[in-house]
């Protein structure tokens, strides 16, 4: 007697989600907001020891820092947004020198003389501001934090083109994906016409219900299987529905059992990747003049792990049962594996004088 056994509790209808990849410019801007951050701290307490303007206040210690921080940031972002650009474009040094030097020594002129300001009840500050160690110092520091947020804009550049990647690689994913489950379609009709003609060639009074069937079957493989994921209840329906098929044209006469449990609410998985097995089954261990044929398929899992076995007679004369001879099926399950579970996913095989047998076991997150 065929057998199919399950938990009539564990049928929700889950929802899917989708995975939100960070953007490169918010990345990027965590790297610049971090950076100077880190700048004005470090020049805030610089200055707080330093020996040329004692006993400041801690608001005109935040005014110096911030006030020299805004400068450094106005002669940087002038190069990162404007100019640098222009040079990535047009590649000619002594062009880009000329553009930058005007703004560059206007906000060196005006910085320096903002410092002056606030120092003019130093005199010995005021002496070292005037002096042109302190404007070569200024204008050298200036230059090292220009060209190194000016760098940035590479590790800008990069992460975009890395995005950029990803979300190619990812289309290409998804395409092949898509043209792998379109071929199994085709598959699947051919192999249940098959069987709807051997019913019809028979007048047998199943035929209808065949027909209804395959019409709930197709209704699940044209709309419900185009997510990237379908609850786990959605796809052992189908394959009951399946076997439901198998027994009709079998007479009832082959022992099939079908075991699932432990599918809870979470439980998700690729739409049509375990029929192929169950497919392979029916189609190498059995058959109407086998008396000895069976079938046996277990699946059980959670919202972590699935496990699934299948295991079949193999029926002399029918040849060795293999992955690789059955054909475009097995192929392709293989390849969706690979691109819906990469490294997420064990399959073995093991084939016996009297039995053949694959566990897959899939690691859903």
């Amino acid at each position: 007697m065929a057998e199919i056994r399950h938990n009539p509790k564990q049928h929700p209808y889950l929802c899917s989600h989708t995975m939100q990849h960070s953007s490169p410019h918010r990345r990027i801007f965590w790297i610049h907001a971090l950076f100077w951050c880190v700048y004005f701290s470090f020049f805030l307490y610089q200055i707080s020891y330093s020996p040329w303007m004692p006993g400041r206040t801690t608001s005109e210690l935040i005014v110096d820092a911030g006030s020299h921080v805004l400068a450094m940031m106005a002669a940087a972002y002038l190069n990162y947004f404007i100019f640098f650009p222009r040079f990535l474009q047009h590649k000619n040094p002594a062009r880009y020198i000329l553009e930058y030097l005007i703004p560059f020594a206007v906000v060196i002129y005006l910085t320096i003389q903002w410092k002056q300001h606030i120092a003019a009840d130093f005199q010995r500050t005021m002496e070292f501001l005037r002096s042109t160690r302190f404007a070569v110092i200024f204008v050298v520091n200036t230059i090292f934090i220009v060209l190194f947020v000016a760098m940035l804009k590479f590790v800008e550049d990069w992460l975009q083109l890395d995005a950029q990647r990803k979300e190619l690689e990812h289309e290409k994913l998804s395409a092949e994906l898509r043209f792998l489950k379109a071929q199994i379609n085709p598959h699947f009709l051919f192999n249940t016409l098959n069987n709807l003609y051997y019913l019809a060639f028979s007048q047998s009074p199943k035929t209808p219900d065949v027909v209804a069937k395959l019409a709930q079957m197709m209704r699940y493989m044209i709309y419900d299987s185009n997510h990237a994921a379908v609850p786990l209840h959605k796809e052992v329906e189908y394959m009951e529905n399946y076997i439901s098929l198998e027994k009709m044209r079998l007479n009832h006469e082959i022992p099939i059992e079908f075991v699932w449990d432990g599918v809870n609410e979470q439980t998700q998985v690729t739409p049509l990747i375990l029929i192929t097995f169950l497919e392979n089954a029916f189609k190498h261990g059995v058959s109407n003049n086998a008396p000895d044929a069976w079938i046996k398929a277990h699946l059980a899992g959670d919202h972590k792990t699935l496990k699934y076995t299948v295991e079949n007679s193999i029926i002399a004369g029918k040849g060795e049962n293999t992955t690789e001879k059955p054909g475009i099926g097995l192929q392709n399950v293989r390849r969706r594996l690979d691109l819906s579970y990469p490294n997420r996913y064990q399959l073995e095989v093991t084939s016996l004088p009297d039995r053949y047998r694959i566990d897959l076991t899939i690691q859903l997150i």
